[in-house]
């Protein structure tokens, strides 16, 4: 799949890794061309100097940056990612954020004509790129009101080393925001090394 991935963070480097190393066409743009082109050359990527330039031709897009980032990038090429699947991996820092809409509903009003879906937000950056603990394949949950982006994305997941979860629709991001705060919470209170991941156990069939 051809993935275009803003942002290059801990998030957007770890994604961009995985989804290169997996055998994707990966483009990369960022604020500042040179952190792009330096994470592309170390991955076999594009880079590229602007979003509209990283999102043309992408199957699909992903929004690798803090949420209060997001409005300013959606007000830059929202009008460009009509029909194209646009992945949020976003979270929330704070119990009390969480009533109400999710990120990812929030990011679907800022771009109605895109088809958001929530994936990778429930695992840190750090198991990202490595999916996997003690030989067990960490689950990789996706939400999305779009069942065709929804599917796009369970295989690019797949792909990636995660075991796909399909989460059904966009309001079980809000879940799966609360489930990413959690492992926030337990590693801070806990003094954990920021490696732990969901796996749910149990037959699935």
């Amino acid at each position: 799949m051809n993935i275009a991935i803003i942002g290059v963070g801990s998030v957007g480097r770890s994604l961009a890794t995985a989804a290169s190393r997996s055998g994707h066409a990966v483009t990369i743009a960022a604020r500042v061309f040179e952190d792009a082109q330096s994470l592309a050359q170390d991955i076999d990527a594009r880079a590229v100097s602007s979003n509209t330039e990283a999102i043309t031709g992408a199957e699909i897009v992903i929004l690798a940056v803090p949420f209060d980032a997001v409005q300013e990038i959606a007000n830059e090429i929202g009008s460009h990612l009509e029909g194209k699947v646009l992945v949020d991996v976003t979270n929330r820092f704070d119990p009390r954020d969480l009533d109400g809409a999710s990120n990812a509903e929030l990011i679907q009003n800022m771009v109605p004509t895109a088809r958001v879906v929530k994936a990778f937000n429930t695992l840190f950056a750090s198991r990202q790129a490595d999916p996997m603990i003690d030989d067990i394949e960490l689950d990789g949950f996706v939400a999305s009101d779009d069942d065709g982006a929804r599917q796009q994305v369970l295989a690019l997941v797949e792909s990636m080393g995660f075991r796909p979860i399909d989460a059904g629709p966009l309001t079980m991001a809000r879940a799966l925001e609360g489930m990413a705060l959690l492992n926030i919470a337990l590693n801070m209170t806990n003094g954990w090394s920021w490696q732990t991941g969901w796996k749910l156990l149990g037959p699935t069939s």
